[in-house]
C-alpha cells in the first residue's frame, strides 16, 4: 500500500469519521444514536443531496462509509446498498450498526481508486467528504463513474479551497505561525484531518469529471462558523453569508 494511504487508513482506523468525542460504548445503541444526532445537527442539509427515499430498490454504492449514518439510511429506505471504506474499523462499526437494526447490506474494505466492481454495476454512487483524502482523487472520481450504469447518478462532496474554513486554517497555520507564504495546499495536506487532504476550486472540481456536465453546489457549514474547537457562531450568520464561501462543495452528475 502507498505510504500516504497507510497514513490515511491509520488515521481513520484510530478515529472513524463521525465518532469523535462519542461518550458511549462503541457498538451500543446509544453510541449509534449519538452519531446520528450529531450528524443531523452539524450537517442537516445532507438529505437534499443523498435523497435516500428516492433510492428504494436501486443498487447504490457509497464510497467511504465512515460510521455509516448515511449508508444506513440508504438501507432503511430500501436501497440495495453496498458500502466500502479503507478503514477496517469503520467497516466493523457499520456491520455492527446494521446488525443492531436487523438490516442487510454488503460492506467491505476497499480502495476508492480501484473499486472491486465491474463496469456499469450501480444505479447511484454517493461519496460524502471522502475522495479528497485519497492519494489520487482523480482516479477515485473516475471510478465513481466507471461503476455506474449508463444514466446512473453520482453525488460527491469534496472540500472547497476558497472557504471560510480554509481562511481559518490559513490564519492559524500560516499567519499565526509566522509563515504567511504558506500555501493552502500545504496547510490542507498537513492539518485537515488525515495527511494528504486536498481542497479544490469549483473549476478543479469540474475537472475531476472531464467530459461530463456536472452541477457544483456550495454549502455553508457550521465548520465555516467555528471560532474555537467547540464554539460556533449562530446558524443565522451562515444564512446571510454567500454560500460560495462554504466548506462543502457537492458535485452531482449523470453518466451518459
Amino acid at each position: 500500500m502507498h505510504e500516504q494511504k497507510q497514513r490515511v487508513r491509520d488515521f481513520w482506523n484510530e478515529q472513524p469519521c463521525g465518532t469523535r468525542s462519542n461518550p458511549y460504548t462503541e457498538g451500543s445503541v446509544a453510541y449509534f444514536r449519538w452519531i446520528e444526532a450529531e450528524r443531523d445537527a452539524r450537517e442537516p442539509f445532507i438529505g437534499r443531496f443523498a435523497r435516500w427515499e428516492e433510492r428504494a430498490g436501486q443498487r447504490v454504492l457509497e464510497m467511504g462509509i465512515g460510521a455509516g449514518t448515511d449508508f444506513v439510511r440508504f438501507v432503511r429506505a430500501g436501497a440495495r446498498a453496498t458500502g466500502v471504506d479503507l478503514s477496517e474499523r469503520s467497516t466493523r462499526i457499520v456491520r455492527q450498526r446494521l446488525e443492531s437494526e436487523r438490516l442487510s447490506a454488503l460492506v467491505g474494505v476497499a480502495d476508492v481508486e480501484r473499486l472491486p466492481f465491474g463496469d456499469d454495476t450501480f444505479d447511484a454512487v454517493y461519496s460524502w467528504g471522502v475522495i479528497h483524502h485519497t492519494a489520487n482523487t482523480q482516479a477515485a472520481a473516475q471510478e465513481s463513474v466507471r461503476v455506474l450504469r449508463p444514466g446512473g447518478e453520482f453525488c460527491v462532496m469534496i472540500y472547497h479551497r476558497h472557504s471560510l474554513v480554509m481562511l481559518q486554517a490559513y490564519l492559524l497555520y500560516g499567519l499565526l505561525k509566522r509563515r504567511p507564504t504558506r500555501s493552502l495546499d500545504e496547510i490542507a495536506r498537513e492539518h485537515l484531518e488525515s495527511f494528504g487532504t486536498k481542497v479544490y476550486t469549483s473549476k478543479q472540481a469540474r475537472g475531476l469529471f472531464p467530459g461530463l456536465a456536472v452541477r457544483v453546489t456550495h454549502v455553508m457549514t457550521p465548520y465555516d462558523l467555528r471560532y474555537s474547537r467547540f464554539g460556533y457562531l449562530p446558524a443565522w450568520v451562515g444564512k446571510i453569508l454567500p454560500s460560495f464561501f462554504g466548506y462543502f462543495m457537492i458535485i452531482e452528475g449523470r453518466k451518459p
